[in-house]
């Protein structure tokens, strides 16, 4: 036996440990499905170590900002195209397992004849009815939880709402909306009234999908796809060996990745546990669950500090957004003449370096390394615990709301205007707040917003150019024509 299979052999020991002491059936899969987790089943997965501020007495909100990620979807075209390959592939096996006569009980009996639920589908990624759902409560919740930012009558200007150009998020947008301004009009049975939502194009989105305009993003992510896929190898063969030791099938890697997506699948959209779930026991369900969590790291999260830096176009349109807020309380402007919430829906690839810019999620002194610009250990394996889990930082509707609150302050020196942020609606700690969820703005703007501005989004993600010096005639035409913000981009959207 060598070292690798010892290793892996411990570690599930340890981790059958850990499920030893728990109450049969307590393992609930749809909480563990990394970011295809629904909203529903891991909204209130919060930190138990961890209270929530006391708001002081007299404290009012004045602006609330939202960065959501879109409602639970159907598969994409993509992955609709492995599962109807994983069908075929699981004909073959148990065509395999008759001919080789294995005992039936060691075949579960859905894999035969097994279709994808998709099978036939043409097209994919599209928001679902569990998502709209998912969207629909948000707003009524939000709405009747900040009954004094929702006063208002509806205008674009005091309650503008926006959305990436996918429509996964702004069937999101729509679904929300219907809720937060339900009963305030005069159509149909609901009262719903007419709102709008507006998008930028996905070549200069800045704000929503910067990911899709950052040049040194997009290299680096294609650069470290096949590392992250080396990562989970020892993983995924280990977890197939088992597989072939229960169920006798002549499984691959390539299997178990499939079946483990299908799991997701079935276990998130259509609340089925029993089938491709069933396959794995809890222990490989985590261990699957965190090889998942770390390619969020690596590509989208605190693994390189580009993934979240390009998203700063969006963490200073939220900070701007507040500063006006502010000066129109000072400057006691008409109710209805200013903006009262900001609301934005999005993609995993927009809510997940958003955190890293608050710096959420962080463990202990980790906030003192982003500040450093060094870099971070990946989160810990099981059984070990760890705050990343892309269940909780962006499942199916995660989302982040700062609200800006305005309190008494008799005192000049002490600051009346705080932020709180709530992540998947829950107060969380802000290292950059020394971990409290209730932030001085000042604070919040010395500590968390301005380290991050001085990456300006130009030199975080384009290219280095040398073909001519940088102070040069066709540098600078050349830098115009391919900025997003405008030149040749501009003219193109």
């Amino acid at each position: 036996m060598n070292n690798s299979i010892m290793a892996f052999v411990l570690l599930l020991f340890l981790l059958l440990i850990r499920y030893s002491n728990a109450e049969e059936g307590a393992f609930d899969v749809r909480k563990h499905l990394s970011t295809v987790s629904r909203y529903g089943a891991v909204k209130d997965i919060a930190d138990n170590n961890f209270v929530p501020s006391k708001l002081p007495e007299g404290c009012v909100p004045i602006h609330l900002n939202l960065v959501a990620r879109h409602g639970t979807r159907s598969p994409t075209k993509k992955r609709i195209k492995e599962l109807d390959n994983l069908a075929a592939r699981l004909e073959v096996l148990v065509r395999e397992a008759k001919e080789r006569s294995l005992p039936l009980e060691r075949v579960p009996s859905w894999l035969n004849g097994w279709k994808s639920p998709w099978q036939g589908k043409r097209k994919g990624g599209e928001l679902i009815i569990k998502g709209e759902e998912e969207l629909y409560d948000l707003g009524i919740r939000i709405r009747a939880k900040f009954p004094d930012l929702f006063d208002e009558e509806y205008h674009p200007d005091v309650y503008p709402i926006k959305a990436s150009q996918i429509p996964r998020a702004s069937a999101s947008a729509v679904a929300f909306g219907m809720g937060l301004f339900s009963g305030n009009g005069s159509l149909g049975p609901g009262h719903h009234r007419a709102f709008a939502v507006t998008s930028e194009s996905r070549a200069s989105d800045l704000q929503l999908r910067f990911h899709d305009c950052c040049h040194n993003y997009k290299a680096y992510r294609k650069s470290q796809e096949p590392a992250v896929s080396k990562l989970k190898e020892p993983i995924l063969d280990e977890i197939t060996s088992a597989l072939i030791g229960r169920h006798g099938l002549n499984f691959t890697s390539q299997d178990t990745s499939s079946l483990w997506f299908l799991c997701k699948q079935e276990a998130s959209l259509l609340d089925i546990t029993n089938q491709a779930c069933s396959l794995f026991i809890p222990t490989e369900i985590e261990l699957l669950e965190w090889t998942d969590d770390l390619e969020m790291f690596i590509l989208k999260g605190y693994g390189k500090s580009v993934n979240y830096r390009m998203g700063v176009p969006l963490l200073e349109d939220v900070f701007q957004s507040m500063e006006q807020a502010i000066m129109a309380k000072e400057e006691r402007h008409a109710s209805g003449s200013f903006e009262k919430a900001r609301l934005r829906f999005a993609h995993a690839e927009t809510i997940v370096p958003f955190s890293c810019l608050l710096g959420l999620f962080l463990e202990g002194s980790e906030i003192k390394k982003i500040q450093k610009e060094q870099p971070l250990q990946q989160p810990p394996m099981p059984p070990q615990k760890r705050k990343w889990r892309g269940s909780t930082v962006a499942p199916f509707a995660g989302n982040n709301m700062l609200v800006l609150y305005r309190c008494p302050a008799p005192d000049r020196s002490i600051s009346k205007h705080f932020v709180q942020v709530l992540h998947n609606e829950h107060p969380i700690p802000m290292p950059g707040c020394d971990g409290s969820d209730f932030c001085p703005f000042e604070l919040f703007k010395e500590k968390i917003v301005a380290p991050h501005q001085k990456h300006d989004y130009r030199s975080v993600c384009n290219p280095k150019l040398e073909l001519e010096p940088s102070g040069s005639k066709f540098s600078q035409i050349f830098q115009w024509l391919f900025s997003p913000a405008k030149g040749l981009l501009s003219v193109l959207d």
